[in-house]
């Protein structure tokens, strides 16, 4: 049975809930993997719940790429051809609603420039944010796991240290092919192996002789493998840093002063 309304009996929808109206959208750009997205998706919504309460979560849109042609371009060294490809899937995300950008990878920040032009939004670099946690913890020399990239190149490690006076140390050579081949072949599978836990664990053990007071998990899958504990000195884990950095933009009453 069909049930009809009079025009004063229409119930009606109110298309925005009531919610602080201070909130901003986090626009999640992710996919690279989906396995650490997932994280990122999981983290802003519980860190929301903390801090509103009752039924909160975060108000958010998630563009997810697929990873396979992202991962081509890199081992190829085609790095423009993937800024241009992700500077297209941010302007995507920025149309969705995003009030600011949130690039859930730690490499494809190589490309952060890229992204940046091509969007209106602000960008919250992942670098940035894992530096200003590890700062506030009186931390002043650290070792870096992530890809190759990562470990080596300005756009991180270099950015650490120069715009935050970090001393970043990394694994020799043999080493990080190792943390990077874990990453590629078996992170961002899902595949946590116990035996790829035990060398990374050895290979922060060796940072830590060198002088590192905390290690960067620099690359967002990292922390499926290791966790807090596994060695005497405190794990920064940039997935969760980077997802409650951006929980704290989207609660602030503007981005004045944070936004760089």
């Amino acid at each position: 049975m069909t049930t009809y309304f009079s025009k004063k009996e229409e119930p009606t929808i109110n298309p925005q809930p009531p919610t602080p109206n201070h909130i901003k959208t986090i626009g999640l750009l992710g996919g690279m993997s989906w396995e650490s997205s997932i994280e990122y998706y999981r983290i802003v919504n519980q860190a929301v719940r903390e801090q509103l309460g009752g039924l909160h979560s975060a108000q958010s849109v998630l563009y997810s790429v697929d990873f396979a042609p992202v991962e081509q371009l890199q081992a190829e060294g085609r790095w423009p051809e993937a800024g241009a490809h992700l500077a297209a899937a941010a302007r995507r995300v920025e149309q969705a609603g995003a009030d600011f950008l949130v690039l859930c990878t730690n490499t494809m920040h190589k490309v952060a420039p890229a992204i940046e032009s091509a969007v209106e939004i602000p960008l919250l670099h992942i670098a940035d944010a894992t530096a200003a946690v590890i700062l506030a913890r009186g931390i002043g020399r650290v070792g870096l796991l992530g890809t190759n990239f990562t470990m080596t190149e300005a756009f991180y490690r270099g950015r650490l240290q120069a715009k935050h006076g970090l001393d970043v140390l990394v694994p020799p050579a043999a080493a990080r092919e190792t943390v990077h081949r874990v990453i590629y072949d078996e992170l961002v599978l899902g595949e946590i192996r116990p035996a790829s836990k035990a060398q990374y664990v050895a290979i922060m053990e060796d940072l830590i002789e060198q002088g590192a007071e905390g290690i960067i998990l620099g690359c967002t899958e990292i922390g499926l493998l290791v966790k807090e504990g596994d060695v005497p000195v405190p794990l920064f884990d940039t997935t969760a840093i980077h997802a409650r950095a951006a929980v704290q933009w989207s609660l602030a009453p503007d981005l004045t002063g944070l936004a760089r």
